[in-house]
């Protein structure tokens, strides 16, 4: 690991109205607003270490961008540096030439949350947590009972009562105390909401602790390494919570603060289900926030959120990048995994399936032009969703 002591982590802001937060005690929401903390860093003291050549001689997860992450001792099981997939196929029957899958099912716990529950446990246990819970639509309450199994601090998951089996089986072997309810995740939020004082819990819920998009900004910081020196013209994310596009866009902000690039972004791209589309209705009504939607269903268990608690924060970095918000369904999403695992081996979950079907409607209609660098995020792997995949070989 880089020495933890190069952390140039300085203090929290609220990502709405400003106000400062120490870094130094647990933190949930901003005390004056109760919106998002993002931690923030000396970013000129950040840069005079970490450089390119400073990285060739870091080991190959997240905690090698350890002068923007917190600094306290890693509570790591290898996450991150996943590979990016040149979808050479795929690409073709696009017309895109440049169709890349940064796959994130190859994270410890199988996705991408392993990033953000690595950093937010990382740092809960440094500040003295005594236990830690969260709500789950599946892949979240995984990499929670993991990373907390490794730090030896116990975790409450509440998960709907119809969360994969594999979630909830992986949850259970890690020693969780898990918790399922008749509902959606938003109901399983009010749960922990309601319990966590009276049972000494520290919330780690999605956006209400400063540090998962910590650990989720480093895809960020690794496009920038896997396309050396230069971002994609296109990243296109499936969002439930939106952590991982908010956190993208943080770093690339970071990055142009160190001097790494200039003004230039990726055009973000947000796909979410048909069955529970609240970002999606927002952009295309030009609205700051999206309202709560009403009996969200899809298979995507990851995209079932009626309503992001960061979505000003993620409708405003679609608007910033010129970038866009499409809708999947569940059949469309079905059978983009088919094609992901048919043509170039991917076995994805079916909210990263879900960039291939957007990708397809944007390049269809011109959006997308045939030389543009694409990045499709694939956030976990096809391994937890045997229900999904069942559907999709008609087994």
């Amino acid at each position: 690991m880089p020495d933890r002591n190069l952390s140039a982590l300085t203090h929290l802001e609220c990502s709405a109205c400003g106000k400062i937060h120490s870094q130094d005690k647990l933190q949930n929401l901003c005390t004056a607003c109760g919106k998002p903390l993002l931690a923030r860093y000396d970013l000129a003291r950040a840069a005079t270490t970490l450089t390119r050549q400073a990285l060739t001689a870091r080991p190959l997860t997240m905690w090698r961008y350890a002068e923007v992450l917190p600094g306290a001792e890693p509570v790591s099981l290898g996450e991150g540096m996943t590979p990016v997939v040149h979808a050479r196929r795929a690409g073709n029957s696009l017309g895109l030439h440049n169709l890349y899958v940064k796959d994130e099912g190859l994270n410890p716990t199988g996705s991408f949350k392993a990033r953000g529950m690595a950093a937010a446990v990382t740092q809960a246990r440094a500040l003295g947590a005594k236990a830690l819970a969260t709500p789950t639509a599946g892949n979240a309450g995984g990499a929670l009972a993991a990373y907390a199994a490794a730090a030896g601090i116990p975790a409450v998951i509440v998960m709907p009562a119809d969360t994969p089996i594999a979630n909830e089986m992986e949850c259970r072997a890690c020693g969780a105390d898990v918790r399922k309810l008749n509902g959606l995740i938003s109901d399983c939020g009010k749960y922990v909401a309601e319990h966590k004082e009276r049972e000494g819990w520290f919330e780690v819920s999605t956006l209400k602790e400063p540090y998962r998009i910590e650990g989720k900004k480093t895809m960020g910081y690794e496009l920038w390494e896997e396309f050396p020196g230069k971002l994609p013209d296109v990243i296109i994310y499936p969002t439930g919570g939106g952590v991982g596009l908010i956190g993208m866009c943080k770093a690339f902000d970071e990055m142009e603060a160190m001097g790494w690039i200039g003004r230039e972004r990726p055009r973000m791209v947000t796909v979410q289900a048909s069955g529970c589309a609240p970002i999606v209705q927002a952009f295309a009504a030009g609205k700051e926030s999206a309202p709560f939607w009403e009996n969200a269903a899809t298979i995507a268990s990851g995209l079932r959120v009626p309503k992001a608690l960061g979505d000003f924060i993620i409708l405003a970095d679609l608007k910033a990048t010129r970038g866009r918000a499409v809708a999947a369904t569940d059949e469309e999403m079905l059978a983009a995994a088919r094609e992901l695992a048919a043509s170039e081996g991917i076995y994805a979950a079916p909210e990263g399936a879900a960039t291939l079907v957007a990708a397809r409607k944007l390049a269809a209609e011109g959006w997308i032009k045939p030389d543009d660098i694409v990045v499709l995020f694939n956030t976990g792997t096809g391994y937890k969703y045997n229900e999904a995949w069942r559907k999709a070989l008609g087994m």
